[in-house]
């Protein structure tokens, strides 16, 4: 999953792709061309940043982000699209529009979101999160880190299902990096395969993460070898699913990483 945020704000490559305060659709649909050569499978497309501290945006602005960008890409690229999204009303228009999945750091528990998502027919990701961004980071604490995300994003996957949405079309993710100390983010991918035990596809987002600069020191900018560590470590430990911004070399360490548990050579 090839990540592209249209924001201006976010932690990695927020405004990226404006000029003079404007989204450049050429740009963005330049960097969507180059990551599917890269070996992308999926397009994520996020109009909110959700980095710690990150402040709210309106629905409207949201949407006047994402929907063009959506639309563009439908109409150019024979890909999956997936929408980052937590507002009910952009993940039917994004549906509309071309999206072929919907992406939830708030897991569908925002107002309208579980009915929209559901009438969508469309696959969805749920992320554990425990606070909005701009709480979700002060002094976090579990009892059993990996207990309490496994526990929410199976109550999540269940309310998903009583909604309408099948099994088959629930993924989950556990939110590294969201409402968590490095030690939480290394326990959860140290016994990653206990969350594969809920039965659901897993996507993990570790690429250029704080965990990596609390382990390394590397700023933002310098965390390429640590975000193909971690997805290596991810591959191995059941993920499905690799959010990454350094999509080639991605796609090299999730091959390696699988053909050396497969034993073979796809």
């Amino acid at each position: 999953m090839g990540v592209l945020n249209v924001t201006p704000d976010s932690f990695s490559d927020g405004g990226s792709y404006h000029r003079s305060g404007q989204l450049a659709l050429d740009a963005v649909l330049r960097r969507v061309e180059t990551m599917l050569a890269e070996g992308a499978a999926i397009i994520d497309v996020g109009g909110e940043s959700t980095r710690p501290g990150a402040a709210p945006v309106s629905a409207e602005q949201e949407a006047e982000r994402v929907l063009p960008v959506v639309a563009a890409i439908a109409q150019r690229f024979d890909t999956v699209i997936s929408v980052d999204t937590s507002t009910a009303a952009l993940m039917r228009e994004a549906a509309a529009c071309g999206a072929g999945l919907l992406n939830d750091v708030r897991a569908l528990t925002r107002d309208g979101a579980l009915a929209a998502a559901a009438d969508s027919g469309l696959p969805v990701c749920l992320m554990h999160m425990p606070a909005e961004p701009g709480e979700m980071q002060r002094d976090p604490r579990y009892g059993d880190v990996v207990v309490e995300v496994a526990g929410y994003l199976r109550e999540r996957a269940q309310a998903c299902v009583g909604a309408g949405i099948a099994r088959e079309q629930i993924l989950l993710d556990p939110g590294f990096g969201f409402g968590k100390t490095p030690e939480h983010n290394l326990a959860l991918l140290h016994r990653l395969p206990q969350l594969t035990e809920l039965g659901y596809p897993l996507l993990a987002g570790l690429s250029r993460k704080s965990l990596i600069g609390a382990v390394t020191g590397r700023g933002v900018g310098e965390r390429l070898a640590g975000s193909i560590a971690l997805a290596t470590l991810a591959v191995a430990g059941g993920a499905r699913i690799i959010r990454a911004h350094d999509v080639a070399e991605t796609v090299d360490a999730v091959k390696i990483a699988t053909a050396t548990i497969r034993e073979s050579i796809a």
